[in-house]
């Protein structure tokens, strides 16, 4: 069927004309695609009356502008209609008449004489064809604006520089499916396309886009077979029916669904939610009671709905021409009236009016009939038709209006229809923007595509039976991106549950554990593992644990971070209530002993060996036992700078005190012999204070250098416990600790065995006994301390410190002040100089 349906709507002038290709038939049969002087035509069947609607919106479009005064207002347009019957061959053959023309020059002069030139083409539906036609036509930049080619291979200028589309991209379209499917959790989907350029062009976007949003997996990735493959078919649904993805989505046309959907029938394939390319959303043929079950609450992209003011009125108007049946323009329409009232002009063969046939007059009522044709409620393609043959008039005006000397061409030059260039048309189409009577803004991008817009679409089935069509949401380009916009109330969704199902490879992974890929699978498909102690997630569907802070661990549920624990030795916990009771305890007993002591100061035993230094030593071992308190409580730097030099200067003045009580135990002995007198006089009592303030005075040193030097500080070790934060004070030098405690045990040993060396000496109160006793103890303290120290972790080692401190503090007050205690409160009369010097016990 390649002779034109032509017209005008001015009888006296065509100054231009315009062509279009449309679908007017299913089916032809194409013997010879030979070019010849009389070219064999195609045998076309099967009218398919929306592309015959197609085709008049064009016609109705045209006749519009030319009543416009506005737009062109000294030019005709006419029309120049083929149809394709869905066959490439045909409708590349019908392009290249329309592109080459009739005649070998085209002159408008005054007299019209000549065949008028076709300056542009609207069409094709086929993404296939439009390949095909613009890769021709693109070599002569004649425009081509298609109303329904989505494929975003025409995106490309290098390959298309003349290809337009008032229909958005398969490009966009993907987009816009890959929104519904994240807005909806759909991570795990099917995907079948059709085995042409559309299909294989819109897999390819899908995956990549797909990938890059990361919002899902394709489940099974199937070719749709041209034609009734009953065996492919078969094998295609058992894939879909053993699939766990729920959502299918197609990009195929109205006869690839119609064989898949007779297969998933006969396989009873039911519980799929099924998403509809703008290519077969609204195909009719679908739409049937048997298919709801199987296809009921479709979603799916529909190309913008318009309104056309006028347009019904115009179809009324048809009328077919029986004076001039054999032009291909009226016998479309006689083919369509025929379609429509089911008659026929011309019988077949005789006697099939007496069969029953009926024949068709011409005045039959299209107002009286039911057809889909006069629908106009949900005008799609049609509304793109309208929006092509606008951009090319429009384009046309601007190029008319151009002003001499001001235009884009060479030296300024302009378009003019008496030398009219496609190219010329092609520069002013890139640049058209204008707003349809139904308030749709119309320009092209810089790929000549439309401005991006989609309506949402979803089949809902009625009590009847019967099915509609409602819109329940739209999907645009906006600043932000791909703006989705869904009315989920109105959505009808075919399944027991009324809700959208699940449709995903594995659950999604809760807060507090990552997910694990399976392996060999897809990445959609994976296991959910707990996040490990130390770190957590946040959020759902995390790929990685992410350890907490320095200070914080994870909670129980491994989905939040809490501040850790802290551990020190505490004045509020039984172990810190009981070593502070036995320190203050052994503070209260060191003053209650230095009461009596100076309450009984004129006593022998008192007076004995120095008082002097009997009250040193008492106050030296109070401070022993009020020093542990500064291991108590959480350290900081004034305490831990304090807790050890006080500790060390402490025990220093107390050893101190005890080594010159021995050198004077020893030196009152020495001077009881003939000759010994001088030991005393080099021995006195300040010689004594010298003596302890010198010692003293060399600890004091060793701690001031060792502070200076590197100073003990507070520290929050997580070595011990990964949940807790065990607060210590690190020694900052090892070897001014080691010094430190190296000096007290130093005078500790020299005392010891000063003491050792006197402790047989005659007296009735040797105190070299007591001595040597006490300082067996300290040692022995101090020697278990070093291992128990060094393995204590955490707050235990300063447990152990004070413990230590407290039990050499304990054994040096009981060891030399106790029994001197005994004598003065419970045995007085032993507190004699007599007794003392073993003379006798006064009574």
């Amino acid at each position: 069927m390649l002779l034109p349906s032509s017209g005008h709507t001015r009888p006296d002038t065509q100054d231009v004309v315009l062509g279009g290709l449309f679908e007017i038939h299913f089916f032809s049969v194409f013997p010879d695609l030979s070019f010849t002087s009389e070219p064999q035509q195609p045998t076309c069947h099967s009218f398919d009356v929306l592309g015959f609607r197609q085709a008049q919106t064009m016609a109705f479009a045209i006749d519009e502008i030319n009543r416009n005064t506005n737009l062109l207002p000294n030019v005709t347009l006419g029309y120049s209609l083929y149809d394709n019957c869905v066959k490439l061959g045909i409708g590349f053959r019908a392009a290249l008449l329309l592109a080459s023309g009739q005649e070998e020059q085209f002159i408008l002069d005054d007299t019209c004489v000549g065949t008028p030139p076709v300056i542009g083409i609207v069409g094709d539906s086929s993404s296939t064809r439009s390949i095909a036609i613009s890769t021709v036509l693109g070599l002569y930049r004649v425009p081509m604006v298609s109303y329904f080619a989505t494929c975003s291979c025409l995106s490309d200028r290098q390959k298309f520089p003349s290809f337009f589309r008032t229909i958005p991209s398969d490009a966009f379209q993907v987009r816009a499916m890959i929104q519904i499917l994240r807005h909806f959790g759909w991570t795990w989907t099917g995907l079948l396309v059709s085995d042409d350029d559309y299909g294989l062009h819109a897999a390819r976007s899908f995956q990549s886009d797909l990938a890059q949003s990361g919002g899902g997996c394709l489940a099974y990735l199937e070719v749709l077979p041209w034609g009734n493959d009953p065996a492919e078919l078969m094998r295609i649904v058992d894939v879909m029916k053993k699939s766990t993805a729920r959502v299918v989505i197609v990009f195929g046309h109205e006869s690839h669904m119609m064989n898949l959907m007779e297969e998933v029938v006969r396989q009873n394939v039911t519980g799929l939610q099924w998403m509809a390319s703008e290519a077969w959303i609204a195909a009719t043929v679908l739409q049937t009671p048997q298919l709801m079950p199987y296809i009921g609450g479709t979603l799916g992209i529909a190309i913008r709905r318009g309104e056309i003011p006028g347009f019904k009125d115009f179809l009324l108007k048809i009328q077919p021409d029986l004076q001039h049946n054999n032009s291909y323009g009226n016998s479309m329409v006689n083919q369509f009236w025929e379609y429509t009232f089911q008659c026929r002009f011309a019988p077949p063969h005789a006697g099939w009016v007496e069969a029953g046939g009926s024949l068709c007059t011409g005045q039959e009522d299209l107002e009286i009939v039911e057809t889909e044709f006069l629908d106009i409620s949900n005008l799609r393609p049609e509304y793109n038709v309208y929006k092509a043959v606008y951009a090319l008039a429009y384009a046309l005006d601007n190029m008319l209006q151009c002003e001499p000397g001001r235009g884009p061409f060479r030296e300024h030059s302009c378009g003019s229809l008496q030398r009219l260039e496609p190219w010329q048309l092609v520069h002013y189409l890139e640049m058209i923007n204008f707003t349809t009577p139904f308030g749709d803004q119309v320009s092209f991008d810089v790929n000549g595509d439309a401005i991006p817009i989609y309506d949402v679409m979803n089949w809902l089935s009625l009590p009847d039976g019967k099915t509609t069509i409602q819109n329940v949401g739209q999907v645009k380009e906006s600043a932000k991106g791909e703006e989705l916009i869904l009315d989920e109330d109105k959505i009808f969704w075919n399944f027991e549950s009324k809700e959208p199902p699940r449709s995903v490879c594995s659950e999604s992974c809760p807060p507090g554990t990552r997910m694990a890929r399976k392996k060999g699978e897809s990445e959609c498909c994976f296991d959910c593992i707990s996040c490990s102690e130390g770190k957590i997630s946040n959020k759902t569907d995390s790929l990685e644990c992410s350890s907490c802070p320095e200070d914080f661990w994870s909670s129980p549920q491994r989905d939040h971070c809490v501040p850790k624990k802290t551990e020190f030795l505490s004045y509020q916990e039984p172990l810190g209530i009981c070593l502070t009771t036995t320190s203050l305890l052994g503070t209260f007993i060191c003053t209650v002993i230095m009461g009596i002591f100076i309450y009984y100061h004129s006593t022998p035993i008192v007076r004995a060996n120095n008082s002097e230094l009997s009250f040193q030593l008492l106050l030296s071992l109070k401070s022993c036992f009020l020093c542990s308190l500064l291991f108590i409580g959480r350290p900081s730097l004034w305490t831990c700078q304090l807790r050890h030099a006080a500790f060390g200067i402490s025990f220093v003045l107390c050893v101190s005190c005890i080594l010159v009580k021995t050198i004077v135990v020893l030196a009152v002995f020495k001077a009881s012999k003939p000759g010994g007198g001088a030991s005393l006089k080099w021995f006195g009592a300040v010689q004594q204070r010298g003596t302890v303030l010198v010692l003293t005075s060399i600890q004091a040193a060793i701690c001031t250098a060792w502070i200076v030097s590197a100073s003990p500080a507070p520290h929050k070790n997580t070595q011990y416990h990964n949940d807790k934060i065990v607060y210590e004070c690190v020694v900052g030098s090892t070897v001014g600790f080691a010094v430190l405690l190296s000096y007290v045990g130093f005078l500790a040993i020299l005392s010891f065995l000063l003491a050792f060396l006197a402790r047989n000496l005659p007296d009735n109160f040797n105190e070299a006994k007591l001595i040597t006793f006490s300082m067996l103890i300290f040692c022995a303290v101090w020697v278990a301390f070093v291992p128990a120290y060094v393995n204590s972790p955490g707050k235990y080692s300063d447990a152990v410190e004070v413990f230590a401190i407290l039990a050499s503090s304990f054994g040096l007050l009981l060891a030399l002040f106790g029994p001197k205690c005994y004598i003065i409160l419970l045995r007085p009369e032993r507190n004699t100089k007599k007794a003392i010097m073993g003379r006798g016990i006064e009574s």
